[in-house]
């Protein structure tokens, strides 16, 4: 198996010392991520969720100590992503396959993020199991305005019978007092094959696409990020033919959407792998205005897959796979079965 080595580490400070020196400009930069916390499940039975089934729940012996490493794993590597060039944790990150809100509570009161100050916007899905996505921001550069919930109602194609799947979270709100809005989601899986669960993951994105359309028409200029585990790679059919996201800037015009994660995937790079073969199904997408030359407002500057040797199975079978929090029936001491992504917006300040 060929193990594919990725860095993606963006060199601000050198962008920075070039910037000034010709130009004698400095920015801002903020870090805008999402993460798959993989099985983030408090030790309560929900007598309304088939949450029995999740990976804490089927163990037998110390459970609370394990929920508790887990929490930390997961708010160890919320506090370093973009940390090296922002000196600051992402002011915003998508998260899926959590509970409730309460483990968001105790992720969010970590002693590695607490002084970080984040809110939460969550609301429950009907995902049969009980995951839900999220969205976690820090209050003192991120205003939440108005959060909605968006159901995908797909059906099995033989019973017809309505299969129970993650809600889409819409957040609205300022950054440092610039209009944004974030879309986080998780699509439905692969279970069965690709091909027989396409349609699910091609609904998944009729309805993204629908979110964002209903914000275009209000101002064909918003500034949009989706964002999520699409369970489909950037090159897949609802990315490419229904999103109709773009790899090259020059491609995306008004109201159209520039996916930076292609450019990765088409290098061999990805964020989760099964049977020896990568697969780059988290991704962050967003709309024609973040490209825009002039930098008094946010702009995008680089996309990367946060994937520190720390994140990484050192060892045996799995060896340079992200190192997952659960296996065999026990937990590892790891983190996710999947590497977090992120985008950096820059503005120049005066």
């Amino acid at each position: 198996m060929k193990i594919f080595k990725q860095s993606v580490l963006v060199l601000f400070s050198l962008f920075l010392v070039t910037a000034y020196a010709q130009e004698k400009k400095k920015f801002k930069v903020h870090t805008i991520a999402f993460y798959n916390v993989e099985n983030l499940f408090d030790t309560i039975n929900d007598p309304n969720k088939f949450d029995e089934a999740s990976p804490i729940m089927e163990m037998k012996a110390d459970v609370g100590e394990v929920y508790k490493k887990k929490v930390h794993n997961v708010a160890r590597v919320i506090a370093d992503i973009g940390s090296e060039v922002t000196k600051n944790t992402p002011v915003v990150i998508g998260v899926a396959e959590v509970e409730n809100r309460k483990v968001l509570e105790d992720l969010v009161n970590d002693p590695l993020l607490l002084g970080k100050d984040y809110g939460i916007v969550h609301f429950d899905s009907p995902d049969a199991r009980g995951i839900d996505v999220a969205m976690l921001y820090q209050k003192s550069v991120f205003q939440v305005q108005t959060s909605s919930k968006h159901e995908l109602k797909i059906y099995d194609d033989n019973t017809r019978k309505r299969i129970y799947t993650r809600d889409q979270l819409l957040v609205s709100g300022k950054l440092d007092g610039e209009s944004m809005h974030f879309i986080v989601s998780h699509w439905p899986s692969r279970r069965g094959g690709e091909a027989r669960s396409r349609a699910k993951r091609v609904a998944a994105a009729k309805l993204n696409k629908h979110i964002i359309d209903s914000l275009q028409v209000l101002d064909p200029y918003a500034k949009i990020f989706t964002m999520g585990d699409l369970n489909d790679d950037p090159t897949n059919a609802s990315v490419k033919d229904i999103l109709k996201a773009k790899k090259d800037k020059k491609d995306v015009g008004l109201k159209g959407i520039y996916n930076p994660m292609e450019e990765l995937f088409k290098k061999g790079l990805g964020s989760n792998a099964y049977r020896d073969a990568w697969s780059l199904f988290d991704q962050i997408m967003f709309t024609q205005p973040f490209l825009e030359k002039d930098y008094s407002s946010y702009r995008f500057y680089k996309a990367g897959i946060y994937n520190k040797h720390y994140l990484t199975n050192k060892k045996g079978r799995y060896k340079g796979y992200p190192l997952r929090s659960f296996a065999d029936g026990g937990f590892t001491d790891g983190f996710s079965d999947h590497f977090p992504v992120y985008t950096f917006v820059i503005k120049e300040v005066k």
